[in-house]
């Protein structure tokens, strides 16, 4: 229905966030296509209990002989109307968001900034920090009068709103602000509040209805939503003229600062400092501001936020949807923090999951307040051993080793004496297998009512490969400490003997996986002994560790059938195409998507563990992988200034899926240089 139409219509998209998990989104063309489009999502339980409260402002342009609506809405119906988009002669995503619409005689810009928000809150479960700052600036040759029509909701983050006699907002109108809050069925919602430098408001309660949400169609899920305007802002401006408005959850209070014509700027500088100083970029600020380096770093410090249910940060895996997760967390990591030289960031991290290390099993999801942990997977305890193991290496940090040694220690036991899901070491070739039906413990994770669509029960091939890298952290670690333990020299001397003899006879085993007629890696042994010979770039994970098992010949090997049948320009193909269960489109409803979801689509983050096998195997053959279309990728697609989670397996390799995801954005930045 509408398909013709959004051809037309720049539906790129842009994304801000404040390191609480609050964040904003939308298109360039400033028409919501998604659920997850508006200005202001507040994280209610940060990072996590997001809700929409400020879709945005419709505005309106009056000039002494016409008014011009600036606003494009898509309906229900199938119409665009009005097609403000029409008047957009240009798009700027840095350094924030900014519109100019205009003709000959007036130009109106609207930028946006959602300021950090961590520093202020850390130690706390303080929503008060979350905001947003928008700024209008009018220039033409006469005066003009700006309407701002406010559309707000109070919903969760992943469902529409419907407007309905049950759902009531109330409104405090005070000089200069306005505060808002829902009624549900009697439960009260989130307060907030809008203020403004200038400008008379007026209420005006009024229900739109019947949004139109064309990427939800194209998605198979719910595409229509209904928005609630409690009233407008009028603001007379003369050429020049600026007003800057706040939305801000909480009511407002003394300690606020003012609002002034400048705070806008002031939250710019800011942030830009902030970032500079993060990134330590100092000492050639303005070139730094204008590198793809910078964005790359920019972009990767959107996926760090502060947790208060831990005390400590994690990591959103991507937006707009999804939360923070161990694994994706772990994965990141060393492209978040440790070549950005973020240690206190990576060792916080570390910290943390290994706090809530239980039965053996590192955290896949990290509880909200009162809650407990999800230990739905086989290989986040793994992954954290590897990059404590990287952390240590860039660091040098070994009065950390010696704090969580014991939680690697435990990691050992529970893995080899058996733990959940039936995960335990085979007593007969030292490899690690697991039982499971039902669920999926690989980060091949798709269920569908109950049934795993990639089952990878037994032994895969890149957890055995994890297995046997952590055996030989293992007896490093052993080793460097009995040189630093006098008491115990001895005993972490005999145990660093023992994990050695155990990474030696995993290494032997690990060749059950090489699958001579192919030249590749078997992908799995299942639980019965068969091989499955699918190739997948699990393969590929199992070459990349830091402690590798295989030889330059075999790992040439993989690395040449995983160029041919796997790699693209923006990343590994999940299932090689010549396979009979090969899907080269993710598209549709979510059965239908998540049946695709690891049978052939492109995961970007497969790039990273890519270029570090090619460099071990290959290290003076140039690597076959061209990076600009990744580069025009992250600079002007998708989500401009991010990577996207997925793209299609089939040419032309249409990104999908999230459009910024963590991992993603990592791996770049861990080997862009």
């Amino acid at each position: 229905m509408w398909l013709k139409l959004m051809q037309t219509i720049d539906t790129r998209e842009w994304l801000l966030t404040n390191g609480l998990g609050c964040f904003a989104s939308g298109t360039v063309a400033d028409v919501r296509t998604r659920t997850y489009h508006g200005w202001f999502f507040a994280a209610t339980n940060p990072p996590l209990g997001r809700k929409l409260l400020l879709s945005h402002l419709e505005a309106s342009l009056e000039l002494p002989e016409k008014a011009i609506a600036l606003g494009t809405n898509i309906w229900g119906s199938g119409q665009i109307e009005p097609t403000g988009y029409q008047y957009l002669q240009s798009f700027e995503n840095e350094p924030v968001p900014k519109w100019l619409w205009g003709e000959d005689d007036w130009h109106l810009t609207r930028q946006l900034i959602m300021p950090y928000g961590w520093h202020q809150v850390e130690g706390e479960n303080n929503t008060d920090a979350q905001r947003l700052l928008i700024q209008y600036r009018y220039e033409g040759q006469e005066s003009a009068i700006l309407r701002l029509r406010i559309l707000i909701g109070d919903r969760d983050f992943h469902h529409q709103q419907q407007g309905s006699l049950k759902l009531q907002f109330s409104q405090l109108l005070d000089q200069q602000y306005v505060c808002f809050q829902s009624i549900n069925s009697g439960q009260f919602g989130t307060p907030w509040h809008l203020r403004w430098t200038q400008g008379e408001y007026q209420a005006d309660p009024v229900w739109y209805w019947n949004y139109g949400l064309p990427e939800e169609s194209k998605r198979g899920v719910g595409d229509r939503e209904d928005l609630y305007s409690p009233g407008f802002l009028t603001v007379h401006l003369q050429p020049g003229d600026t007003v800057v408005l706040e939305a801000q959850v909480g009511l407002p209070n003394s300690h606020h600062q003012s609002l002034t014509q400048e705070s806008f700027a002031q939250a710019v500088v800011t942030e830009q400092e902030r970032l500079i100083h993060t990134f330590n970029q100092e000492e050639n600020h303005e070139a730094a501001k204008s590198s793809i380096w910078y964005q790359l770093l920019k972009a990767g410090d959107q996926f760090i936020v502060y947790r208060p249910s831990i005390g400590g940060p994690t990591v959103i895996a991507g937006y707009h949807w999804f939360n923070d997760w161990g694994r994706d967390t772990l994965i990141a990591l060393p492209g978040l923090a440790l070549v950005t030289k973020r240690f206190d960031i990576a060792k916080g991290l570390l910290r943390t999951f290994g706090r809530y290390c239980q039965h053996g099993l590192i955290p896949n999801a990290f509880p909200d307040l009162g809650g407990e942990p999800f230990y739905n997977s086989i290989d986040a305890a793994l992954w954290w051993i590897e990059t404590l193991g990287l952390y240590l290496e860039a660091t040098q940090d070994w009065q950390f080793l010696a704090e969580q040694f014991p939680t690697v220690q435990k990691i050992h036991k529970a893995f080899v004496g058996g733990t959940r899901y039936h995960i335990h070491v085979d007593a007969i070739d030292g490899l690690v297998t697991w039982d499971a039906p039902s669920v999926a413990l690989t980060w091949m994770d798709a269920v569908i009512n109950g049934t795993p669509i990639t089952p990878r029960r037994g032994k895969p091939v890149e957890i055995n490969a994890l297995w046997y890298s952590a055996l030989c952290w293992l007896s490093q670690w052993a080793e460097r400490l009995s040189h630093r333990d006098g008491d115990n020299s001895s005993r972490f001397a005999n145990q660093a003997q023992r994990y050695s003899q155990q990474a030696e006879r995993v290494k032997a085993s690990l060749q059950k996986f090489w699958n001579p007629q192919l030249g590749y890696l078997y992908d799995l042994i299942q639980l019965d002994d068969r091989r499955d010979a699918q190739i997948r770039p699990n393969a590929v994970l199992a070459l990349s560790l830091h402690h590798c098992a295989f030889s330059q010949h075999q790992g040439r090997q993989v690395l040449d059938l995983a160029t041919t049948d796997l790699l693209t320009p923006y990343g590994l193909r999940s299932l090689s195409p010549k396979d009979a269960e090969y899907v080269g489109i993710y598209e549709g409803s979510p059965l239908k998507r998540d049946r695709a979801y690891h049978q052939g689509t492109v995961w970007s983050w497969l790039i990273g563990p890519y270029i570090r096998a090619w460099q071990r195997f290959y290290p003076e053959t140039p690597l076959p992988f061209d990076w600009q279309p990744m580069l025009d990728h992250f600079q002007h697609s998708a989500g401009l200034g991010s990577i996207s989670e997925i793209f299609d397996g089939d040419p032309p390799h249409t990104a999908r899926g999230a459009i910024a995801q963590a991992w993603s954005v990592a791996e770049v930045i861990r080997h862009i240089r």
